[in-house]
């Protein structure tokens, strides 16, 4: 995937979508001194070359009840069974992260449950349970102390 170029206007336009997705077009032409068909367009242009995402609301999962975030290391004795894998770990709905890692495990992944012992059933019934996975190293998050984008000012014009 090539990298796009952005300007000082779609870094701007990134910074105020980035704190606060739901903000109005018109109040982000007004703050960038452009058009509001201006604002869609580059809007338009950086969701269609994949530099948006697309937005979301974050829910906090403290407040549904989900009182344990883990991030688990599971290591598998093929490593081509990565994709494989990655598809049975999309069907354990505690699971909202992998990543393919480096070192000593395969897949990282972070999960929510509600107590200890859901976490233990989700690892034992979920994740152990599929094929190839040899063994897991779980880190249990006592608090998450910050969550962020990227800072779109690195970026170069």
């Amino acid at each position: 995937m090539a990298k796009i170029t952005l300007d000082a206007i779609d870094r701007k336009i990134l910074r105020f979508l980035i704190r606060n997705a739901r903000m109005p077009f018109l109040e982000i032409a007004r703050e960038c001194g452009i058009s509001g068909a201006a604002i869609h367009q580059r809007i338009r242009k950086l969701d269609e070359s994949g530099v948006i995402l697309g937005s979301r609301l974050i829910v906090n999962p403290k407040m549904l009840g989900f009182d344990v975030c883990a991030h688990i290391g599971i290591r598998l004795n093929d490593p081509q069974l990565l994709s494989q894998t990655m598809d049975r770990l999309k069907e354990v709905p505690e699971i909202v992260e992998c990543h393919f890692i480096t070192d000593a495990y395969n897949i990282l992944a972070k999960l929510y449950c509600l107590d200890n012992e859901h976490l233990m059933r989700t690892i034992f019934d979920g994740i152990l349970s599929i094929p190839g996975v040899v063994t897991t190293q779980t880190y249990i998050s006592l608090q998450e102390a910050f969550q962020r984008q990227v800072n779109v000012d690195f970026i170069d014009e």
